[in-house]
């Protein structure tokens, strides 16, 4: 496994993961639904600023030639804390044919490697509440639970 430098070239790659990603996580929460019905319809802008944003990268994840998913790291601060930079993955995805091969956790030890580089004090991940395999992934690859992120549509009717 290694990780490839996403570039423009690739947005086609990133927004069918990206998509297929998406499309996984509509299980989980009515506030994950999708306003796209088909790949097709997901404009490459987003994705394109992504690109640009210095505090964020994006990597496709190989093995043996093949692009088998995407990876989508943010840097930050906690100015107040004693652990004050953090590396926070927010998209990590394995297709699913590759998926109970190891590659993931060999993404998530080539990211502590990137922290380390970068001199980041923690790795920071996210997953959906229910989304009972993703967290049993992390609490297997070394991550712990640390807080419970909340949410609310405050549109309309919702």
């Amino acid at each position: 496994m290694h990780l490839v430098d996403a570039i423009e070239d690739h947005l086609d790659a990133l927004v069918s993961r990206w998509y297929a990603l998406a499309r996984e996580m509509e299980q989980y929460d009515g506030l994950n639904e999708l306003s796209y019905d088909a790949l097709d319809d997901v404009p490459d802008d987003g994705f394109r600023a992504l690109l640009d944003d210095d505090a964020v990268s994006n990597y496709l994840i190989a093995h043996d030639g093949e692009t088998i998913g995407p990876l989508t790291l943010r840097e930050g601060e906690h100015p107040s804390r004693e652990q004050t930079r953090y590396l926070r993955i927010e998209n990590l995805a394995i297709d699913e044919e590759h998926r109970g091969q190891g590659h993931g956790t060999a993404t998530v030890e080539r990211v502590r490697d990137i922290a380390r580089e970068r001199d980041c004090d923690q790795l920071k991940m996210s997953c959906e509440w229910h989304n009972d395999g993703a967290r049993r992934f992390y609490r297997r690859v070394g991550l712990r639970p640390k807080q419970v992120q909340f949410a609310q549509p405050v549109g309309g009717d919702d």
